[in-house]
């Protein structure tokens, strides 16, 4: 009797811990009427059980840490502070994703499917085909308006390109363009990013974008190959009198650190205003880090100053530390207890202000600020950051041959 029991108990826990392995699809409700789906993949591989990878156009994100337990089954993001928490059907999800970076509405309903590929549930024919590139004006006529560049193509209806803006780009957007509609979006693990349009005419889109659970803006879009945004090395710049940064932060040990320090003396320096919470800087991160390793021996140095949305200095590691591990960084990050752009300024008063994360401040042997670069262009922009990669790169060679 005890055997048998035991075998019960065993089995149930057993049909409990399966889960289908392949292509599913994840839906959040940002609110009664909204919906952001995205894609991923669940299997396994020698050194994991399971794995799941989130699909967004190029870019796939990996998630090692996936627990089942019982009927639950729970996976934390790799870089950025969020998880999803959910009940298992075996072949569909019920649960929430929980972002623990923001204070407020950071609990969003969560489900999913198993055998579905289909992004969005809309069969992709007569597609709508969009020229590759628009001027974007978000919140048209107020006093929030700002600009962006749409850069997208189309394929037998599949939609698949980026936003980009003065302060970085919307990454690795895909979704559909079909029936006089236009719907793309990204879930990275930070951010959950929906835009939704129409055509008016054969050059305008009007549409909204949706982010997460807490905000949405009105956008309208005009095909333009020429429109450009402004350049991001004007945008941020030392103040009247200033040809220096200075700071004085702690890096993950505890230790103060400034550039008057012997490391940082006669170096090429690259200083990155970050946050572990911040997408595009994950992006910059993940360049900056081989970028380091290559030519850290010529002279050239990388201080990171995280602004972490926490002010405990253990969890600002931790979140910090989890990016850097991610990414093989391999350059100091100090934390600065701050947080926002307002509180970024203020802590390097000697700029105009830091309007985005990351920024970037580019410093010759001598200790001066040769370039402030606002934002940052990722993979997902395509030429646009191949072009960065190659101006950079021709950038800091010549500082290092000065």
């Amino acid at each position: 009797m005890v055997v048998s029991l035991l075998f019960f108990i065993s089995a149930t826990a057993q049909i409990h811990l399966q889960i289908t392995k392949g292509i599913w699809r994840g839906v959040l409700q940002l609110n009664d009427s909204v919906q952001l789906p995205f894609n991923f993949e669940l299997k396994s591989n020698s050194d994991y059980p399971y794995v799941i990878e989130i699909i967004n156009g190029l870019e796939r994100i990996q998630i090692t840490d996936v627990k089942l337990r019982g009927d639950s089954i729970m996976f934390k993001m790799p870089v950025f502070d969020s998880e999803f928490r959910c009940k298992n059907y075996t072949d569909s999800l019920s649960g929430v994703w929980i972002n623990h970076a923001r204070k407020t509405k950071n609990i969003i309903p969560f489900s999913a499917k198993q055998n579905e590929s289909r992004r969005f549930l809309f069969p992709p024919t007569k597609p709508l085909e969009l020229t590759e590139r628009y001027k974007v004006t978000f919140e048209p006529g107020t006093k929030d308006e700002y600009f962006s560049v749409g850069m997208f193509n189309t394929k037998s209806g599949i939609a698949k390109g980026t936003f980009t803006t003065e302060t970085g780009d919307y990454r690795y957007l895909e979704g559909y363009s079909a029936y006089g509609q236009f719907m793309v979006s990204c879930f990275d693990g930070a951010h959950a990013f929906l835009f939704v349009a129409k055509r008016s005419n054969d050059s305008l889109l009007n549409g909204v974008f949706y982010s997460g659970a807490h905000g949405h803006e009105n956008f309208i879009a005009v095909q333009d190959e020429n429109f450009q945004l402004r350049n991001p090395d004007s945008l941020t710049f030392l103040k009247p009198g200033y040809t220096k940064v200075d700071f004085n932060f702690k890096n993950l040990e505890g230790k103060s650190v400034t550039l008057h320090d012997t490391k940082y003396q006669n170096k090429v320096i690259i200083i990155q205003i970050m946050g572990s919470w911040c997408p595009n800087c994950m992006d910059e991160t993940k360049f900056l880090a081989p970028f380091y390793d290559k030519y850290n021996s010529k002279g050239l140095e990388v201080v990171a100053l995280a602004f972490e949305r926490t002010d405990d200095f253990n969890k600002a590691v931790s979140n910090v530390q989890r990016s850097k591990t991610r990414f093989n960084a391999n350059y100091e990050f100090l934390i600065t207890m701050k947080t926002g752009a307002d509180q970024a300024s203020e802590a390097l008063p000697m700029l105009n202000k830091v309007m985005a994360f990351p920024t970037t401040i580019y410093i010759d042997k001598k200790g001066v600020v040769r370039k402030i670069y606002t934002g940052f262009n990722g993979p997902a922009t395509g030429e646009a950051y191949t072009k960065y990669v190659e101006e950079t790169t021709r950038f800091v060679e010549k500082l290092l041959a000065e």
